[in-house]
């Protein structure tokens, strides 16, 4: 089987995988379609640092992936499939049936998350396993290349529903690549009548526009603070110093979303916050709500992810996709078509 898997911190082509088989309560699908996510870009370079940091955490909140980061690393979690086969005693939808699902197989070791592992397959395969309980047909049909940005658009949506916020407040999205357009696309499909977005980048702005937002700034010209009075600020860009700045920045009473991962320690000033009484919100992923939620918006038109995909590529094609979307010009969010 032919896959594209990390090793060296760089994406690889492989035409010599196993097979993988469906055990009970799995099924076995081919893989139409699956997005290339940012942490997929930076696990390539930052892997081990990532396990590191994930292993430190306390309280059942690390990773929870077992990963050697000296062996073939497989990815993939935005997909697309069609269903193949079952395994055995296992009821599912019929072969052929398009589906997606949450980036988590279930087995009889347990939970494996479909992230990065060195035995579970992601979406970067020609093949892959999927949990039967956790599919999800794609309905209405949907193109099964924007079904397969379910996942992301999930991420989006889970931010602002976790910061409350009403259709007469402001939002001010900073940072406008996938996860800050997904934020937008799901601000604007809640019906939030005034939606600002700031990005160096202007084709990243321009997107923005395309995807919902209002009214879109450069911040080389100035801080988007001077111009808007948000109810609620999205940090989608993950670098130091962006927390400590919207802190010091932003009108007493706001509500911070943090959305960006931000892998480097990072200093903030929590007197800021204290004397402005700012709430501040850290969010990660979806529940599966959300994620069904994300699926039925792009089946139903409420969001439309066209836009979104600027480029499109085959399995021996997957390294340098990697590479050309480090550049926020040319790139949003690139498939992979197995």
């Amino acid at each position: 089987m032919r896959a594209a898997v990390l090793r060296d911190k760089r994406m690889v082509y492989r035409d010599d995988v196993p097979d993988p088989v469906p055990g009970p309560g799995q099924v076995l699908v081919a893989v139409r379609a699956c997005g290339i996510c940012g942490s997929d870009l930076h696990f390539a370079s930052h892997g081990a640092d990532v396990l590191a940091l994930g292993g430190q955490m306390a309280g059942g909140a690390g990773t929870g992936m077992d990963v050697d980061m000296g062996r073939d690393i497989f990815m993939g979690h935005e997909f697309s499939a069609e269903v193949l086969e079952a395994g055995p005693d296992t009821e599912t939808q019929s072969p052929g049936t398009l589906v997606t699902s949450l980036p988590v197989l279930l087995s009889a070791t347990g939970v494996e998350p479909i992230v990065y592992s060195n035995s579970t397959i992601g979406g970067y395969a020609e093949r892959m396993l999927l949990a039967a309980p956790l599919l999800l047909p794609i309905p209405n049909g949907l193109d099964f290349k924007h079904a397969a940005l379910t996942e992301p658009m999930a991420v989006g949506l889970h931010a602002v529903n976790k910061s409350n916020i009403q259709p007469g407040e402001t939002a001010l999205v900073l940072g406008c690549g996938p996860i800050g357009i997904a934020i937008i696309a799901s601000l604007r499909a809640r019906g939030v009548e005034s939606v600002v977005a700031a990005d160096f980048s202007s084709k990243r702005r321009e997107l923005a526009t395309t995807m919902g937002a209002h009214q879109v700034l450069d911040p080389a010209l100035g801080s988007p603070f001077d111009t808007v009075k948000a109810a609620v600020v999205f940090e989608a860009v993950g670098v130091p110093g962006i927390i400590d700045d919207v802190l010091l920045r932003a009108r007493p009473g706001t509500r911070l979303v943090v959305a960006g991962v931000c892998m480097q320690p990072d200093t903030v000033h929590p007197f800021f916050a204290i004397a402005k009484e700012i709430n501040v919100q850290f969010v990660l992923a979806y529940n599966p709500e959300e994620f069904a939620d994300s699926l039925r918006a792009l089946a139903e038109g409420d969001i439309d992810v066209t836009p979104l995909i600027t480029g499109e590529v085959g399995l021996d094609g997957v390294g340098a996709a990697f590479d050309d979307l480090a550049d926020p010009e040319r790139h949003c969010k690139i498939l992979v078509t197995p």
